[in-house]
């Protein structure tokens, strides 16, 4: 499965719709921001604890991947072609921070 098929196959679960509304967007992206809390609360574990909850951070992970997939669809986005231009900002960025 391709990233933009599963941000197709999420925004069928989220029941995303052509023109969300406000509670709609607000609803994924605190749903987003909760699951990237749960990851966050995996590696203050680990650092506390000294241990890593492997699977329970890869479910976590995921979690977050489902609301991204899910904003993508519900802002018209195409999840590849986000990634691609990340990428590109960060090799600029890169390549700036180099030539300093």
């Amino acid at each position: 499965m391709t990233i933009d098929e599963y941000a197709a196959w999420a925004a069928t679960i989220a029941k995303v719709e052509e023109h969300p509304s406000n509670e709609r967007l607000s609803y994924l992206g605190l749903g987003l921001t909760a699951e990237a809390g749960e990851v966050a609360d995996h590696i203050k574990k680990l650092l506390r604890d000294g241990w890593l909850d492997q699977a329970g951070l890869v479910d976590e992970l995921g979690d977050v991947i489902y609301y991204w997939a899910s904003l993508c669809a519900a802002t018209g986005q195409k999840p590849s072609e986000l990634l691609k231009a990340s990428a590109g900002r960060i090799n600029r960025r890169l390549s700036e921070a180099a030539s300093r």
